[in-house]
């Protein structure tokens, strides 16, 4: 499919819209939860509007370990049905989008006293195996001490006893979110960020609007629907509360940390899933440029709009990864980069963090709010497909009208337009790689493109083709903030270089070499003053340091 203008240039049209007409459907929160909602109402034939108070993707669904993977250690809990949910989901969403989800082998070592012993971990992976319905080389394999070293020499020798060996799949979950967005406008969805909700409008006991302030007017403005969701992730209990409807079920929130690390660094080979001192499990993940390890799982009851590593956490992943690869010894200062997010967890009483089902879990309000949360980025399509569902049948017991059926795991996503299998991203990558090598680019440069933005590349590349500046990297940069700009929704320098391009994280020294041209293209195309563009340079100096730098003063 190819990409819809989708702009902020267009705000007050955009906000025109959703003021005056009335949808079958508002969707609250742009996490990936929110996009697959939007989608599959939209594909269904529903008027949709999806608002989101911040950026799109910019609460739990840019903070994930950014895997959409099969729950292996959901197994512990003998948490049979969301491993076989999850295991069938992976296949897929890499089928919609095989560019943004990506086969990555995972090792498991099996060390002395470790989490999993030799037999246990053989049939565990079998049980994954069949309930996951994994086929070919992605089925599971047992290695001996020997082949784990070789597959992996950065683990313990003295401690190691061999391995188990098997597929999961590596994403980018804010790009996958946005796609998902970007997907439903295809079906005539309308979506907003920087929309926050601040009330419920009611007809007969029954929500029948959605009161909006807009995060860059300042201005208020009511969308008029017959049903509303929310998928606010972390915020599920507040908007419940809003709507005087929060009883029973509450959420339990989790932080969850990652660091890190320049690849030469930590230069795993491959994904390493692997035992912690005190008892839990942690990944260490490449990609591209970097190696990033996590995660924690502790209780969080602070500020859900303020949610940053401390010292305390960087300690405990760093103690964890050099527990297991003790040739490294990483220290502080490795840390080039990280990130911290929550989990909206469901709460059950006398259970840890850790222990807490990762099931999603639908409530419903006497005056017809639907609210969504819990659940994994793995199992975002089912959990989408079970709350419209309920919409529904709501429709057609008081409207008499009949809804078809799911069809989002035939629907591509943006960016996927000829990708049917592996090989074909790698063709395109290779492809891209010859057409940009003779500008200085590397061959990762090209797998960055084409891992962040699939076919739509080509926009990219005709963009970057008009521009004069000197410095490719500036020109590319200049075409990639223009494609965010008139079809993702970029609002603000944030957007783009921590959403939509994972730079932040992923390429931090680029934020901080191309961060001057950046402001500048900003201001030629929203013609903001001087005083917005210190405040933006401001922030994201200071998003530079909140995320790299980690000193005696933030325990």
């Amino acid at each position: 499919m190819s990409s819809i203008k989708f702009s902020n240039l267009d705000r007050k049209e955009t906000v025109a819209k959703l003021a005056r007409e009335e949808f079958d459907l508002v969707v609250i929160g742009g996490g990936i939860t929110g996009g697959g909602i939007a989608l599959d109402a939209a594909s269904r034939g529903l008027k949709v509007a999806l608002v989101e108070k911040g950026d799109f993707a910019s609460g739990t669904s840019s903070k994930s370990t950014k895997l959409i993977h099969g729950g292996l250690r959901y197994l512990k809990q003998f948490d049979f049905w969301l491993v076989k949910e999850v295991g069938s989901e992976r296949a897929i969403v890499h089928k919609l989008a095989p560019h943004l989800v990506l086969p990555e082998k995972m090792l498991l070592p099996l060390i002395e006293n470790g989490s999993y012993g030799k037999w246990l971990t053989s049939i565990g992976l079998k049980v994954y195996d069949i309930l996951a319905q994994v086929t070919g080389d992605d089925k599971r394999k047992m290695l001996e001490k020997k082949e784990a070293m070789k597959l992996e020499p950065l683990l313990p020798k003295k401690i190691l006893k061999g391995a188990g060996y098997y597929a999961e799949y590596r994403t980018d979950d804010a790009r996958l979110t946005i796609e998902n967005i970007k997907t439903s406008l295809q079906f005539g969805a309308q979506a907003l960020n920087y929309a926050a909700v601040e009330d419920f409008e009611y007809q007969d006991e029954q929500i029948s609007g959605v009161k909006v302030k807009d995060g860059i007017s300042g201005r208020s403005f009511t969308i008029r629907t017959k049903y509303v969701i929310s998928a606010a992730g972390p915020w599920v209990d507040e908007l419940r509360s809003l709507n005087q409807s929060k009883k029973g079920k509450r959420l339990h929130l989790t932080k969850g940390v990652h660091l890190v690390f320049p690849h030469e660094k930590l230069p795993v080979r491959q994904s390493v899933y692997f035992d912690i001192p005190d008892g839990r499990m942690m990944f260490a993940i490449p990609r591209g440029k970097v190696t990033y390890v996590g995660t924690t799982d502790t209780n969080f009851n602070k500020d859900k709009d303020d949610v940053k590593v401390d010292l305390a956490d960087a300690i405990y992943l760093l103690s964890a990864v050099n527990n297991m690869f003790p040739s490294i010894e990483l220290e502080m200062e490795d840390i080039v980069s990280s990130w911290a997010g929550l989990r909206p967890l469901i709460h059950e009483e006398g259970k840890s963090a850790s222990e807490l089902s990762r099931k999603d879990e639908i409530f419903t309000s006497d005056s017809g709010l639907l609210s969504i949360a819990g659940g994994k980025l793995t199992g975002y399509r089912k959990m989408a497909e079970r709350v419209v569902d309920r919409i529904a049948k709501k429709m057609e017991e008081e409207l008499g009208k009949k809804l078809k059926a799911c069809t989002t795991d035939k629907i591509r996503l943006c960016g996927n337009l000829e990708f049917k299998k592996p090989k074909h991203v790698k063709k395109y990558i290779a492809a891209v790689y010859d057409r940009i090598k003779a500008d200085g680019f590397t061959e990762h440069d090209a797998w960055f493109l084409v891992t962040t933005y699939g076919k739509q590349t080509e926009a990219i590349l005709d963009t970057y083709a008009t521009l004069k500046d000197k410095d490719q990297y500036v020109r590319m940069i200049k075409a990639e903030l223009r494609f965010g700009i008139d079809f993702e929704m970029v609002q603000n320098p944030m957007d783009f270089f921590i959403r939509r391009t994972g730079r932040l994280y992923f390429d931090i020294e680029s934020v901080r070499t191309l961060m001057d041209s950046v402001l500048d293209e900003f201001k030629n195309i929203y013609q903001v003053d001087d005083a917005q563009l210190s405040e933006w340079k401001e922030t994201l100096e200071n998003e530079l340091e909140a995320h790299s730098n980690f000193s005696l003063q933030r325990v």
